[in-house]
């Protein structure tokens, strides 16, 4: 980007953390932003989050994309801003964000591999979130 690097507050960070994922395997599904709007409005965590915000991150992480080393300064923008205390939170948005459409693609994989590697996630705490999330995104049929 040739601005200057925005700031981001750790609710940007959530936000940019599954807008990213959704945008990994370049086709953004319905299901995905569905599923970014109800945790936006729903989660404890977005009690106090200005909703303009949502858009001005959707901007930053779609430019960022399109640079070069745009994931490098995603995560540095989120590592910055985002506490300790919020990264599960941040890994298990992912990972629910990733289900939600019943395809995870090998390009969500791989940045899923990099959000845990860059939050510095223990391999088992990361399994139990993401076995989580397949959980609550299952349904009774394959056909999905």
């Amino acid at each position: 980007m040739s601005l200057d690097a925005p700031s981001l507050s750790p609710q940007d960070s959530l936000v940019a953390i599954m807008i990213s994922v959704s945008i990994s395997d370049a086709n953004i599904r319905t299901a995905e932003l569905v599923t970014i709007q109800q945790i936006v409005n729903h989660l404890p965590v977005f009690a106090e989050y200005d909703p303009d915000r949502f858009n001005k991150v959707v901007q930053i992480v779609f430019e960022l994309f399109e640079e070069e080393d745009g994931l490098d300064a995603l995560f540095g923008l989120t590592r910055d801003a985002l506490p300790q205390e919020l990264h599960e939170t941040a890994y298990a948005l992912a990972c629910d964000v990733a289900a939600s459409d019943k395809r995870v693609s090998q390009e969500e994989l791989r940045l899923l591999e990099e959000i845990r590697y860059e939050l510095n996630l223990d391999r088992l705490h990361a399994a139990a979130i993401e076995r989580a999330a397949r959980a609550r995104y299952s349904t009774l049929s394959n056909s999905d």
